[in-house]
């Protein structure tokens, strides 16, 4: 033992006692050691104000940029709970900034926009919203996707994580987007200083609800986890004329019909199967009544694909198909193939989706945390990753689980987003989406 020295146990409890006393202040305050979460009891406390927040956001859905009351409901509520607040980002977005301490900054976004979507659920508070669209056509507006559902669980979130910001230190970064469904609300959110004029993030994280999953389980994927979305609009010409002398025409419906089912050979015929691609026609439009033959019709489609070299290769073969279609019928001239590239395929960072998926699994339940395959769905969240922040985008159950079940026995799919009923289970689905959240921010922000 020569030549140690043993401190004075005096000492020693001095100097342990100055290291805790801050920890213990900090547990006074709150009265509990360490806050590891919302309890039940404390998500019971704020569910009815955000359930009533929910009911008002569905009964009054936004299009895309024309988010104006819903973005300003939400600014309000974060306001109020001490958030630096920015509003007219990118037109309609918000940005709601809590700084507590040093620490990393970790950005939460939900989306504000809805669908062009006539809603047909039942519910006692459905959307009766009618707005002309770009234009100028009357359509229903719906929020058909579940972003009502998003909006509020962030608000109850921003709620909880104020209250107890003496159990966390950083910056909680929260992004009210616009126009998700465009895939054009993160790219302009971007290209107006999101980045620069706020705080760039250490992480970025959003939630989304899905009919695949029973509620009350977080679904994530590390990895690519959404598709690649394009847009083909397609205008084929032909000659017009009287429907009781087809001879004397050149029906372009007819062209439409057969080159609608050509480009599904692409997929079943010209793709890897392993490499999965979607080409769904979502439009055609052609003609005014039943005794006239068109001189035009123009399909929209929308164009699903993981990787770059498939995304080129089936673009450049649908413009082949549309082309090769309207020169055997005869065609007075080629159609008109416009590509307008959409949002990239959504990247989760597998380390932090990992870490986020154990943090779940222990607030949570390890059966309530499943991996899920990726899905063919879109997601402009995709813009956050390429702009250089570490992001993950999970899922959340929305479903009865019965419901479910009796679904997968029968082999008849439940409604799902984009469908005029889809209709979350509103009340566990927001519950643990709150839940959810609190525990992804608490896990990067301890």
């Amino acid at each position: 033992m020569s030549g140690w020295h043993v401190p004075d146990a005096r000492l020693v409890r001095k100097k342990l006692a100055l290291v805790l006393l801050p920890l213990v202040s900090a547990a006074a305050q709150t009265g509990t050691a360490a806050w590891t979460g919302p309890s039940a009891a404390e998500i019971d406390a704020v569910y009815p104000d955000i359930e009533a927040l929910y009911i008002d956001l569905h009964r009054n859905p936004e299009l895309a940029f024309h988010e104006t009351q819903t973005a300003a409901k939400l600014a309000a509520r974060v306001k109020s709970l001490g958030y630096e607040v920015t509003e007219g980002v990118a037109g309609t977005g918000i940005v709601a900034i809590l700084k507590n301490g040093s620490g990393p900054t970790v950005m939460l976004r939900t989306e504000l926009d809805a669908l062009p979507v006539e809603e047909k659920t039942g519910l006692a508070f459905a959307s009766k919203v009618v707005v002309k669209n770009e234009a100028g056509e009357n359509v229903h507006v719906a929020h058909a996707c579940g972003h009502d559902i998003h909006m509020s669980a962030w608000a109850g979130t921003a709620k909880l994580m104020a209250e107890h910001r003496q159990q966390w230190r950083g910056t909680l970064m929260l992004i009210g987007q616009p126009a998700e469904e465009g895939a054009a609300g993160a790219s302009a959110m971007l290209k107006d200083g999101l980045f620069t004029r706020f705080a760039k993030p250490d992480f970025a994280l959003s939630l989304h609800d899905d009919d695949t999953l029973p509620v009350g389980q977080i679904g994530y994927h590390a990895g690519y986890f959404r598709a690649i979305s394009d847009r083909v609009i397609i205008t084929i010409i032909g000659r017009g004329g009287h429907a009781a002398a087809p001879q004397n025409t050149i029906d372009p419906i007819v062209i439409a019909a057969r080159t609608v089912l050509a480009l599904q050979t692409l997929v079943s015929r010209e793709n890897n199967p392993a490499d999965p691609v979607v080409i769904t026609v979502g439009s055609i439009h052609g003609g005014t009544q039943a005794n006239i033959i068109p001189d035009e019709v123009k399909l929209e489609l929308s164009v699903r694909t993981y990787t770059e070299d498939v995304r080129r290769r089936v673009l450049a073969s649908i413009e082949r198909v549309a082309k090769s279609e309207a020169a055997a019928a005869n065609a007075p001239q080629p159609p008109d193939v416009e590509v307008r590239l959409g949002t990239p395929a959504v990247y989760n960072d597998p380390e932090l989706t990992l870490r986020l998926a154990a943090a779940l699994r222990k607030a949570l339940g390890p059966e309530n945390v499943t991996e899920m395959p990726p899905k063919m769905t879109s997601e402009d969240f995709a813009q956050y990753s390429l702009a250089g922040v570490p992001s993950a985008l999970l899922h959340i159950g929305a479903v009865d689980p019965a419901k479910l079940a009796h679904a997968r026995e029968v082999g008849i799919p439940v409604p799902a987003p984009h469908s005029p009923e889809w209709a979350p289970e509103r009340e566990p689905t927001l519950k643990n989406a709150i839940r959810a959240e609190v525990t992804e921010l608490l896990e990067l922000l301890r």
